[in-house]
């Protein structure tokens, strides 16, 4: 498996596993409007160049968000998702953040625990950010710090 840069040739797979693993995707055009932005997109790739895990991280005034993450179906339980996850923090410590925020679904245990796992804090919540079928869903905002101290707990 390989991890490496999203390209522009690589938006058309990643939409179409966006499509198939959440109930509000992101269209392929923010995957391209993210790219051509500057953010940075990374990518699992299998031998045969199928696309499998994915992850889009923004970093500016030294401040990052990781602003999307999947893992196909079939390729769970694998570790992508905190290999891929441990590769964010790292490039938002490489592009001199300090702190790298997220939101998550708060029906999404699983990405949850990852994510708590890899010393995220919750320091607020997002009422109705999220669309979901029935109408709108919270979001849990979480937080890592990237100093040296990174397992400083944050104020909850």
């Amino acid at each position: 498996m390989e991890l490496r840069p999203m390209r522009m040739e690589d938006l058309d797979a990643v939409a179409r596993l966006e499509a198939a693993i959440c109930i509000t995707p992101w269209s392929l055009g923010i995957f391209r409007d993210c790219l051509l932005s500057g953010y940075e997109g990374w990518v699992f790739a299998t031998p045969e160049g199928m696309i499998v895990a994915y992850g889009v991280l923004s970093a500016a005034a030294g401040e990052a968000h990781l602003l999307n993450l999947g893992v196909a179906q079939t390729h769970r339980g694998q570790g992508l998702g905190r290999r891929l996850t441990e590769h964010l923090i790292g490039r938002a410590r490489a592009l001199h953040a300090h702190i790298l925020f997220l939101e998550v679904r708060v029906s999404n245990r699983i990405a949850q625990s990852l994510y708590k796992s890899a010393g995220f804090r919750q320091i607020g919540m997002r009422k109705g950010y999220y669309r979901d079928l029935s109408g709108r869903e919270d979001a849990l905002v979480l937080a890592l710090r990237l100093e040296r101290a990174e397992r400083r707990p944050l104020a909850e």
